[in-house]
């Protein structure tokens, strides 16, 4: 298994420095084709009771084109010299904007998107992030803006016993092989803490046969899944961490059951995330 295809996802404007980043770095890996995507939805014709002037919405509409064609070029300038198979997709929508970028990920291995909660309400330019996730059906890498040097030597999978955290763990083999350690983390109580050995001991063999040596760390509970993980992550100096998503995308509740984005994507810290 490899990622064959990356989709890059660059938010109009600003910076996506820290994803093109790792899409150079993880395109050079794996010698993949890259595609980079763009989409806006223009401030809608209606407002309240009455209609945006047709003026101010064709202002906005030019606005957005604009952006999308410098992040087109600065995806160009920051992977051109190296990658040597790209292409470009950008839409202006009035429909979803996570439906859109779904649906293109039909051609893709992997998704790159970059997060900052700095942005959470604009919703012009701003793919949301929990939806695309839920509705992709391909693994996601979320890049924090801080995290503008790729590393992915020490990687962590925050393990659940579920179907996400399973296809998680299988969607990111390619990321694991090249890890120079893979911490295999459960959190559970001391009720559990056989079976708990024995799943981990199993998820670490299975491991070991696609040449990923794993240690396993189980964590008691303190107070929430994501304080405990966190806590783990900034201890061993984690790159990435490895989650299975689910729940409802309306409660903005995914990954380990409660993981919040803001733990999941803080600091310099990636997080590989399927559904």
């Amino acid at each position: 298994m490899t990622y064959a295809t990356l989709m890059v996802h660059l938010q109009p404007g600003r910076s996506n420095v820290a994803v093109l980043a790792w899409a150079r770095r993880l395109a050079g890996s794996f010698n993949a084709a890259v595609v980079g995507i763009a989409a806006t939805q223009p401030m809608p014709m209606a407002v309240g009771d009455g209609l945006m002037a047709a003026d101010l919405y064709e202002l906005s509409r030019d606005e957005m084109t604009g952006e999308v064609g410098q992040a087109e070029a600065e995806f160009r300038s920051a992977l051109a010299p190296t990658v040597t198979d790209l292409s470009w997709r950008s839409a202006s929508l009035m429909t979803s904007l996570p439906d859109y970028m779904a649906r293109e990920m039909r051609s893709a291995d992997l998704l790159l998107t970059g997060v900052d909660a700095s942005d959470y309400f604009d919703n012009m330019r701003r793919v949301d992030t929990t939806d695309l996730i839920m509705r992709a059906g391909r693994p996601v890498l979320l890049v924090p803006a801080l995290a503008e040097t790729p590393r992915m030597d020490r990687m962590m999978i925050g393990w659940k016993d579920t179907r996400e955290t399973r296809r998680a763990v299988v969607d990111a083999l390619p990321l694991l092989r090249m890890a120079a350690h893979v911490t295999l983390a459960e959190v559970r109580g001391e009720a559990t803490r056989a079976e708990g050995d024995s799943r981990l001991a199993d998820v670490a063999v299975w491991l070991a046969r696609h040449g990923v040596d794993a240690e396993c760390v189980s964590s008691p509970p303190g107070g929430d899944d994501a304080t405990v993980l966190f806590a783990l992550g900034q201890d061993r100096g984690i790159d990435i961490t490895v989650a299975g998503a689910y729940g409802h995308s309306r409660l903005r509740e995914w990954a380990l059951g409660g993981v919040t984005r803001d733990l999941l994507v803080s600091g310099q810290r990636c997080s590989l995330v399927s559904h």
